[in-house]
């Protein structure tokens, strides 16, 4: 089993019910924190999510410079320095187990006059980085990693970037962003071509900040030489976080939720259409744009779900929420299945094994695919020892089923969670599910 003490304890509950919104969007938080410290000018940002993962970033560019202020729980003062403001650290930075992070934030150093190291924990050591590496090699980066390709990270002084046309291999959000925002260094433009659309926020928040940024199907084109101009950003929901409640409020027995205020990006709401199309009852209200961004507040009843192929076009869209769906599924009519997902082998954890893994542990059966899996719904699950890996979204995923189990699920590694939704497990039990968080004590049976 993994290493921390932390764990979840779920008993079996039947009814959700309650208002409430969730943390600020994850991604966004990410790039209003880098976006902010490269603009000119103060940025005010609200809703920022205050999760391990974006803290890291921040104090990564506070170590290059920047000065980052708390105005709130939610609430950051960025005084950004411009595009080439930054100043050498004299330590590592350090991303903790926060891979957008340290892969958008390889293209950002890759193309300045001092030399950095990036670093991160166990977890986030053993992630694949030359996907990000070979395009800013080519753009003229000179960057050192391990032989299995992994970090540390050691990004050289260079005199700038030459701007390339790059094909994406896989269709990543991270690589997309990590070469535009290295774009920026580069003496000429700089485009990416993905296989097919990821999330778009870099290119929303550049475009909103004054950068030429212009896009034409899958692919991205960014002009160098621009200003970035600071300006407010509001952070909405993050739809990830949503989705824990989503399928919550879909597979529980009775009741409804209302999630407020979800950013409802279509490049992240695949798993919005997928539970449609599983029969789940959501309803989205006061549907709105907030900085550029759809916003809304989703309504989710109990349901009756039935199985579903998840079109491969769509895998993308929802690639982070597969752990959430996969419960969804174990609690449909049929066998489900998802196919084209090979990222899910190189997330936090590999994702498909992990479910799978945890899923027949409480009576689910299912086959284990290269790229997905496919997985038979029942009635019921049984009680069980889940190991989340140190994965947050397999832990989190796991408290969720525990609405359709027959006895206690108990969840180890769970000390993560907070680097995606400080709060999960006050939120969940005022919605109905019971949650318990343990932090070490003598071994339970489950």
């Amino acid at each position: 089993m993994s290493g921390s003490s932390r764990e979840f304890l779920c008993k079996p509950s039947r009814r959700v019910q309650g208002r409430f919104s969730v943390p600020g969007d994850k991604s966004i938080s990410h790039r209003a924190v880098m976006f902010g410290a490269l603009a000119q000018g103060r940025t005010e940002v609200s809703g920022f999510l205050p999760g391990a993962d974006t803290l890291a970033t921040a104090q990564i560019l506070r170590d290059l410079g920047v000065a980052i202020e708390r105005t709130a729980a939610t609430g950051l003062r960025i005084d950004g320095v411009g595009l080439h403001g930054l100043r050498p650290s004299a330590t590592p930075l350090d991303c903790g187990n926060a891979g957008t992070a340290m892969r958008l934030l390889t293209g950002l150093l890759a193309g300045q006059r001092f030399a950095s190291t990036l670093i991160g924990d166990e977890s986030l050591s053993r992630r694949p980085m030359r996907r990000v590496i070979d395009p800013l090699l080519q753009m003229g980066a000179r960057i050192d990693c391990t032989a299995a390709g992994t970090a540390p990270l050691q990004i050289h002084a260079v005199d700038g970037l030459r701007g390339i046309e790059y094909r994406c291999p896989v269709a990543s959000a991270q690589i997309k962003s990590c070469v535009l925002l290295a774009g920026l260094y580069a003496d000429g433009p700089t485009e990416v071509t993905e296989p097919a659309a990821t999330r778009d926020y870099t290119e929303r928040m550049l475009s909103a900040l004054g950068a030429d940024v212009s896009v034409a199907g899958t692919r991205v084109r960014l002009n160098p030489g621009q200003t970035l101009r600071a300006q407010p950003i509001a952070v909405p929901g993050d739809f990830s976080s949503a989705a824990f409640f989503l399928v919550a409020g879909a597979i529980a027995p009775e009741g409804e939720l209302i999630i407020e205020n979800v950013g409802l990006n279509p490049r992240r709401t695949g798993l919005l259409l997928t539970l449609i199309d599983m029969g789940a009852d959501i309803e989205i209200l006061d549907q709105r744009e907030v900085a550029g961004e759809p916003v809304g507040d989703l309504r989710v009843r109990s349901s009756a779900l039935r199985a579903v192929d998840v079109p491969i076009e769509r895998v993308p869209d929802m690639i982070d929420e597969f752990p959430a769906f996969a419960i969804a599924a174990a609690c449909a009519e049929g066998t489900s299945s998802v196919r084209g997902a090979h990222e899910l082998r190189v997330k936090e954890s590999d994702r498909i094994a992990a479910m799978a893994r945890g899923l027949e542990a409480l009576g689910v059966q299912v086959q284990e695919f290269d790229d997905g899996m496919a997985i038979e719904g029942r009635a019921d699950m049984g009680g069980g020892c889940i190991d989340s890996q140190g994965d947050h979204r397999i832990a989190m995923s796991f408290a969720v089923a525990a609405l359709r189990a027959t006895g206690v699920i108990r969840i180890l590694d769970c000390a993560n969670v907070d680097t995606s939704f400080p709060g999960f497990s006050e939120l969940a039990t005022l919605a109905g599910l019971s949650v318990q968080v343990r932090e070490g004590g003598p071994e339970l049976s489950a």
